[in-house]
């Protein structure tokens, strides 16, 4: 069987890489590329290719959420991230967004290839670096159940507040802070979430649980 894929990356050397490595694969078809991830999202749902093979950091979109888009809009796509980033929350936020697997760069040619056919065929897979992560954490005692336990507690209460529907100004009047303290607290709550803007924000937080 032929897997049909679509390669997501915004550097279009890396593209043009994974393109030359994949095209001497007779069981791998790259039938489409794009550079953000509003384009991931519009590729899949237009050429609903087997795999999606998807970097994390993008522009207009980022890789989490076009993965929880293309997972919601079209999920017969898998999608398997390559990326760079192997930090802990990282990871699972992209699998709990529905990635089917997660590589990093770097990886030999061999793994990516035998990673890209085990996602098609329904299966979820690591990288060695990322499973050795992932069992770590499983194996740990089970961590808080607070949501996003990346954020500091002031963090949170505003990311509460924000899905709430406040504006920055009613925010900072309820919490007793400065406008210019809520904004930057807000731009560290993006940074930390992978979101773009407010909007994405408030999604993954009434997503949680918080401001409902």
């Amino acid at each position: 069987m032929t897997v049909r894929l679509v390669l997501v990356d915004d550097h279009p050397v890396v593209r043009r890489g994974l393109r030359a490595l994949l095209d001497t694969i007779d069981e791998v078809e790259v039938v489409g590329e794009a550079a953000d991830g509003e384009a991931a999202v519009r590729e899949a749902q237009l050429l609903h290719p087997d795999v999606l093979l998807m970097d994390i950091r993008l522009p207009v979109l980022d890789g989490v959420e076009a993965t929880r888009r293309i997972n919601a809009a079209v999920p017969e796509v898998a999608v398997l991230v390559l990326t760079m980033y192997d930090d802990d929350a990282t990871v699972l936020t992209a699998m709990r967004a529905g990635a089917r697997g997660y590589l990093l760069k770097g990886a030999e040619q061999d793994e990516i290839v035998a990673a890209i056919r085990a996602v098609a065929a329904g299966q979820v897979i690591y990288g060695p670096g990322v499973a050795a992560r992932m069992l770590s954490l499983f194996a740990a005692p089970p961590a808080s159940t607070v949501p996003f336990p990346e954020l500091t507690e002031r963090e949170r209460e505003i990311l509460t507040l924000l899905a709430s529907g406040l504006r920055n100004a009613a925010i900072a009047k309820q919490l007793f802070l400065s406008p210019k303290t809520v904004s930057n607290n807000l731009t560290a709550i993006f940074a930390k979430l992978r979101v773009a803007d407010r909007s994405a924000a408030i999604i993954r937080a009434r997503d949680e649980g918080l401001g409902t």
